[in-house]
């Protein structure tokens, strides 16, 4: 089982890790313990190099794999050996922009549940740019408009961001802990983590953060469009 140490410590750029497995069909690299994000809910996945005595592995991407995380490799380069010491870091120019990415759709989420009531019904990102869609019969520029003034207004107040794990019966026992249309939580889940802006958004989270909404950055609504009679969808760059 991998320790997943971005899930406490979204900041962490660089590692010490021991190489618990070679997944060889894949050329990825298994570790007691990463920084790397797997990719998830909209997320994603990491990307930075991994060095074991004097080779450097670039770490194309990660994946999650039952319990495990898969680091996938250069296929050129000869893969470390089960029990080798390796120094983990990522490309944290791309996670931290994610991060600001990550939580400004939470802003956005928190903000239109808050003024509108809509839940969310799907949602992607990319570095400093993203989409999102809503339960909403009717969408129009004046709507947009007061949306984007509504979430750069949550930017300016310089909310922070807090990250708890909580038992599973715990947590559903936050009101409207799950902000999705569909509950995308497995039964299986005992621990869950949430993701809380305080004054704003409580909700259940897998992905990195930043510690302030102020970190974010200004958030410009790009475009709108229907995706069906009650599903909206919304498209936001931050501005770096």
């Amino acid at each position: 089982m991998t320790d997943l140490l971005y899930q406490t410590d979204s900041y962490l750029q660089t590692f010490q890790a021991a190489v618990s497995g070679i997944d060889e069909a894949n050329h990825a690299v298994i570790l007691d313990r990463t920084a790397f994000y797997p990719g998830g809910g909209g997320q994603p996945y990491d990307r930075g190099t991994l060095r074991a005595g004097a080779t450097t592995y670039p770490v194309s991407r990660a994946k999650k794999a039952g319990a495990d995380v898969l680091h996938f490799v250069d296929e050129n380069s000869p893969l470390p050996f089960p029990g080798d010491m390796v120094e983990g870091m990522l490309d944290w120019k791309r996670r931290y922009q994610l991060m600001r990415t990550h939580t400004a759709m939470h802003i956005l989420c928190g903000t239109v549940f808050r003024d509108y009531g809509a839940l969310v019904t799907g949602g992607d990102m990319d570095p400093l740019q993203g989409r999102m869609d809503f339960e909403f019969e009717t969408m129009h520029r004046d709507l947009v408009d007061a949306i984007e003034q509504a979430i750069n207004a949550e930017v300016q107040n310089a909310r922070d961001v807090q990250v708890k794990i909580l038992p599973r019966a715990e947590a559903f026992q936050i009101p409207d802990l799950i902000r999705t249309k569909i509950n995308l939580l497995p039964e299986g889940i005992e621990q869950v983590r949430v993701v809380e802006i305080v004054g704003l958004d409580l909700q259940a989270d897998g992905g990195t953060h930043v510690r302030n909404t102020s970190e974010v950055g200004h958030i410009r609504v790009t475009d709108y469009k229907s995706k069906g009679k009650i599903n909206k969808r919304l498209y936001v760059q931050i501005e770096d």
